[in-house]
C-alpha cells in the first residue's frame, strides 16, 4: 500500500525594513516570524535592513514575492504603498501588511491596536507626571506612530487635562544620539516622563533618562525587565502576535483578502499597559479601570492629534 504524500509546508516569507535585533517593533515582528516557523511548521525566509522608502520597500516584496510563498507578510504600515503596488503585480500570492491600513484581492491588514495601550500610557503618565510636563519621541511619521501619539496625548488630557505635553518625531527609529538629543531637550522643558516608540534609538532616550534621574515609558515590550531604574510603564503591543495571526489564518483555510483584521485589549496578550511594580497601587486601578472602558466601547480611543510638535534644533 503506497504512502501518503507528505504534507506540504506553509511557505511564508517576511519584509523587516530595520533591524532584527532592535529590541522593538522590528525584533518582535522576527519572533512573530520565528513562532510562525515552530508553530505552523512553516517553511520560513525574510528580507531585512531595508531603509524606509517606497522603491527599496517595494523591490524587496518583488523579491520575497518571486519565491511564491504561500504568504508575503510585511511587518510595519511603512510598507503599505509598496504592498499595495505589489500585490497587483503577483495576483497569485497572498501579502499581508502588519499594522497597515491597506486591502486589495490578494492584500488584507492586521493591526495590533497599540493605540490603545498608547492610551493607557497616556493616562498612566497624567496621574504619575510630577512635574506636569509629559513627552513623546517616535521617528518616522508612519500612520500606527501617528496614531499612538494622538493617543498618549487624548490618556494624558483625560486624566491630567493641565499636563503639558511636549512630542517630537525626530526622523529616525534608530539613531541613538539623536534620540538622546530629543530626550534632553524634553527635559530641559521640564518632562519628567517621556513615551518613546522607538526601535534601536531607544537607547539614547534610556541613557537621557539615567543622566538625569527621569523616567521613561516604553512600547511593544515590556521594557521595565530590561532597564528597571528608568521604564515605570511599557504600552505592551505585541505584534508578533499579527503575523503570526495572518499565518494561522492561511493555514486553517480562514485568511480573507480585502480586510483590516484589528487586534486590541480584548486580548491582553496582545493589547495591554504593563506597569512596574513601583507604581501605587491607586493608579494601578485606575489603569485597570479605564482598560475596561475602552474594552467596552465607553471610551473612544482618539486616533487624530491637533496640538503642536516640540521642534528641536540641530
Amino acid at each position: 500500500m503506497a504512502e501518503s504524500p507528505a504534507p506540504v509546508p506553509l511557505r511564508v516569507a517576511m519584509l523587516i525594513p530595520g533591524k532584527i535585533d532592535d529590541g522593538g517593533f522590528m525584533e518582535a515582528g522576527y519572533n512573530g516570524l520565528l513562532s510562525i516557523e515552530q508553530e505552523l511548521s512553516a517553511e520560513i525566509s525574510y528580507i531585512d535592513q531595508i531603509q524606509p522608502e517606497p522603491e527599496l520597500l517595494a523591490a524587496a516584496l518583488r523579491e520575497l514575492a518571486q519565491q511564491n510563498p504561500d504568504l508575503v507578510i510585511a511587518h510595519g504600515g511603512q510598507n503599505s504603498a509598496a504592498a499595495a503596488e505589489v500585490a497587483q503585480e503577483f495576483p497569485n500570492v497572498r501579502f499581508v501588511v502588519v499594522q497597515g491600513n491597506v486591502t486589495g484581492d490578494n492584500l488584507s491588514s492586521y493591526e495590533i491596536l497599540q493605540e490603545q495601550s498608547a492610551w493607557l500610557a497616556g493616562a498612566a503618565a497624567g496621574l504619575l507626571t510630577e512635574s506636569n510636563v509629559v513627552g513623546h519621541i517616535s521617528g518616522i511619521q508612519v500612520t500606527p506612530g501617528l496614531k499612538g501619539r494622538a493617543a498618549f496625548a487624548h490618556g494624558l488630557r483625560t486624566t491630567n487635562p493641565e499636563a503639558r505635553f511636549l512630542t517630537t518625531f525626530s526622523g529616525s527609529q534608530d539613531d541613538a544620539d539623536l534620540a538622546k538629543q530629543v530626550a534632553l531637550a524634553q527635559i530641559n522643558e521640564g518632562a519628567d516622563i517621556i513615551f518613546t516608540m522607538l526601535n534601536a534609538a531607544r537607547t539614547g532616550a534610556i541613557e537621557a533618562n539615567k543622566e538625569t534621574g527621569t523616567f521613561q515609558m516604553g512600547n511593544v515590550r515590556d521594557w521595565y525587565e530590561v532597564e528597571p531604574e528608568v521604564f515605570i510603564a511599557s504600552a505592551l503591543a505585541n505584534v508578533s502576535k499579527a503575523g503570526l495571526r495572518a499565518a494561522q489564518d492561511v493555514a486553517s483555510g480562514n485568511w480573507q483578502p480585502g480586510t483590516i483584521v484589528k487586534i486590541g485589549v480584548e486580548d491582553p496578550d496582545a493589547v495591554s499597559l504593563a506597569l512596574a511594580p513601583t507604581v501605587p497601587v491607586e493608579v494601578v486601578e485606575q489603569v485597570n479601570a479605564l482598560a475596561e472602558q475602552i474594552k467596552s466601547g465607553e471610551i473612544e480611543v482618539s486616533t487624530e492629534y491637533e496640538g503642536e510638535e516640540f521642534e528641536v534644533a540641530p
